[in-house]
């Protein structure tokens, strides 16, 4: 448990830093260090810091502030660090070093191997971390492959800062945080006051190994039981319990190993006893797990929710719902003394445990991409929840090992059409868990708390028309995005869902393909996305490029650099609905500028998706058509509800794409909820290629009052 703090080139850094360190106390109450001036101080509180002019300095709560002249240790730099690394100790005798910890063993190899060598520092390092090292003129900022340990930065003229949480930084000025992707490694230059990124690789999905399933259980189980019991604490633990396969997994594993633990249960109170506290009862009951449980009333929902979403930072539906189960949960932990809680957090992405997976033309590229965005969407929400009720949180399935192993495992060995995560469900099994649960259907912490369900009563309560509006009166500072938009339907409709959700669009991302058959960028009157943009009032960034395969991921690459910096964008807003080509190719461009993905509508049902942009007041027509059933008719003119009908009817006659997901045709919006003007065509000509090929080209349009 522990948090870090930095800030350099400004003149009062040693200040800001304590008044950052007294934002995230909770994540170290045992003590606190400030660091400056060659010197290193220590104190049990960190209103006893003291502070003097300075313009750099970096802070810690909780004792890991190694380097410059603490006796025994003497380093060129010094190191802020967040961390759990559990080979530590056969890394230090592998390079025959005097660290005493796991943080002294990261400094010491960063020296030993030289700044220029972190890369293969981090690489052998088996566990999570965040840490800032500080030497002379250079800070490097780097963080644990998957982002289990938060870093957040801010660079404001020639000012920079970073915190383990975006709330510190708030605290002291500097508003436009960012949080650093796992995969970069960032650093900042005193001298100069700028700072370059590099790149760190991520896992891959291939060679898919050749070995027999009965082989893959043996040596998964292995994986498995060593990520947990590495991870075992010498004093008694929690584990955050919902009587599914993978907290009954690790609760088994831990009781096998003889360890010291309590299964912990938070739900919604309610007549009919919530799913997952039925089933954390009886596996508990059956298995022996000690199980403490804990219910809340209806009335007392919006209580938490005043603290969990500011805490989280974010108001996302999913994120509060399963944020309310884990912050409950961690309360009663935190009661008993709890220091350390494992969670199951990751089974997923490794063992294709969600719905999408099951209609992905590539399994393990699903699971990977999931992986890519775990940081975002789970670890720091989890983080700063434990952290606040001073808890270590832990996290088995997110192993290095672990997952490099189970992202090569074939397919058919992890689902099929009856059931998901067949291969960890077979280890449980060969661990002694018995049938029943070890072949339970998944059910969502937030759904099966029934705190979604809570949520939902109690916007209805307020007034308010939906639970996203409802949870932004608690919170309203999300990402902020850049949408990709190609003038179509499914760009326009995935921009609007995020809205909805209370994430604020900076400005429109077009590529302008001078290929009419690009495979990655829509064509037919992409001209009109700028006529679009003012419709919305959005900015736009229009990016020429040649469609050339895989060279115009170039182009897309300096669009998105383009609107990282004019427009400070966090991430990037999809269309994608099901090409996996596309997105995949997108994440890889954003994971390597440092921006997060939404693509809201992947693998959304194509005829749903038609009706709902239809029933949310979308006015869209078909730009082309290029497929057997359609035709130059198409063409033009809105769709409506019985044009839906007549596709659905194609799909079952011959296998048509709904939503013209397979390039049987393309749209254009005139309309839709957030355009402030609609879109009126003057002037189109249609050109017909063959009986079922055709075009609709807009010559003029402008823009009229609804």
């Amino acid at each position: 448990m522990c948090g870090i703090v930095g800030v350099f080139n400004d003149e009062e850094a040693a200040a800001k830093v304590v008044t950052a360190l007294s934002v995230i106390q909770n994540r170290g109450k045992d003590g606190c260090g400030i660091a400056y001036d060659g010197r290193v101080m220590y104190a049990k509180k960190v209103e006893e810091l003291k502070t003097s002019e300075t313009t750099c300095a970096l802070g810690h709560v909780l004792h890991s502030l190694v380097g410059f002249v603490q006796q025994p240790i003497k380093k060129k730099g010094i190191l802020a660090a967040n961390n759990e690394i559990y080979n530590w100790k056969e890394l230090n005798a592998k390079y025959s070093l005097d660290a005493r910890n796991d943080s002294e063993l990261i400094i010491e190899m960063i020296e030993k191997k030289g700044f220029a060598n972190i890369k293969d520092t981090l690489e052998e390092l088996d566990g999570v971390y965040s840490f800032a090292y500080w030497n002379g003129d250079n800070v490097v900022l780097c963080r644990d492959i998957f982002g289990v340990k938060p870093l957040w930065y801010a660079v404001e003229g020639e000012r920079f800062a970073f915190a383990s949480e975006r709330k510190a930084l708030d605290a002291i000025g500097f508003s436009d945080a960012k949080e650093l992707n796992p995969r970069e490694i960032m650093i900042y230059n005193t001298k100069e006051r700028g700072y370059k990124v590099g790149q760190r690789g991520f896992f891959d999905v291939k060679p898919e190994t050749k070995k027999g399933k009965d082989e893959i259980i043996e040596e998964l189980t292995g994986l498995t039981l060593n990520a947990v019991a590495k991870r075992i604490p010498d004093n008694k633990f929690g584990i955050l319990f919902s009587g599914g396969i993978d907290s009954t997994l690790i609760a088994k594993i831990c009781k096998d190993l003889g360890a010291d633990f309590v299964c912990y249960t938070a739900a919604l109170e309610s007549d009919v006893e919530a799913e997952d506290l039925v089933m954390a009862k009886k596996v508990a009951k059956q298995l022996g797990f000690e199980l403490k449980t804990k219910t809340i009333k209806l009335e007392e929902v919006e209580i938490y929710l005043k603290k969990v979403v500011p805490l989280i930072e974010d108001n996302n539906v999913v994120k509060v719902g399963v944020g309310l189960t884990f912050y409950v949960a961690c309360e009663l932990a935190k009661k008993d003394g709890i220091k350390v809680i494992f969670s199951g957090l990751g089974s997923e992405e490794l063992f294709a445990g969600y719905e999408r997976h099951k209609d992905a033309s590539n399994v393990n590229n699903e699971c990977l991409s999931g992986l890519r965005k775990i940081y975002e969407r789970d670890t720091y929400r989890d983080d700063v929840i434990t952290m606040n009720n001073n808890i270590e949180l832990r996290l088995p399935f997110l192993d290095k090992k672990l997952a490099e192993y189970s992202l090569k495992i074939p397919a058919k060995y992890k689902l099929d059409d009856k059931q998901n995560k067949k291969i960890i469900r077979e280890v449980a099994e060969k661990l002694g868990v018995p049938e029943e649960f070890a072949q339970r259907k998944k059910r969502a912490a937030q759904y099966g708390s029934r705190f979604d369900k809570a949520i939902e009563k109690l916007a209805a309560k307020s007034g308010m028309k939906s639970k996203s509006s409802y949870l932004d009166r608690f919170y309203s500072r999300n990402p902020v995005l850049g949408a990709m938009f190609s003038s179509g339907k499914d760009s326009a409709y995935a921009l609007w869902v995020m809205m909805k959700q209370n994430y604020p669009i900076r400005c429109l991302i077009t590529l302008k393909s001078r290929n009419p058959d690009s495979y990655m960028f829509h064509t037919p009157n992409i001209h009109l996305a700028e006529l679009q943009a003012k419709a919305m009032n959005l900015p736009i960034i229009v990016q020429e490029t040649e469609g050339e395969k895989e060279k115009e991921l170039d182009d897309l690459r300096k669009a998105l650099e383009r609107a990282k910096k004019e427009y400070g964008i966090d991430g990037v807003v999809t269309g994608a609905l099901y090409s996996q080509y596309q997105r995949e190719r997108i994440e890889k461009v954003c994971d390597a500028l440092g921006l997060k993905v939404f693509s809201p509508l992947w693998h959304l049902d194509q005829e749903k998706e038609m009706r709902q942009l239809l029933e949310e007041g979308f006015e869209f027509i078909l730009s082309s058509v290029a497929a057997e059933g359609l035709d130059k008719s198409w063409l033009g003119r809105k769709i409506t509800a019985k044009d839906v009908d007549k596709l659905a009817l194609l799909n079952k006659k011959s296998g048509l794409n709904i939503a013209g997901e397979g390039g049987e045709f393309e749209s254009l919006v005139l309309d839709a909820p957030m355009f402030k003007k609609r879109i009126k065509i003057t002037d189109y000509e249609i050109k017909e290629e063959t009986e079922n090929t055709a075009r609709f080209v807009v010559n003029k349009a402008e823009l009229e009052n609804k």
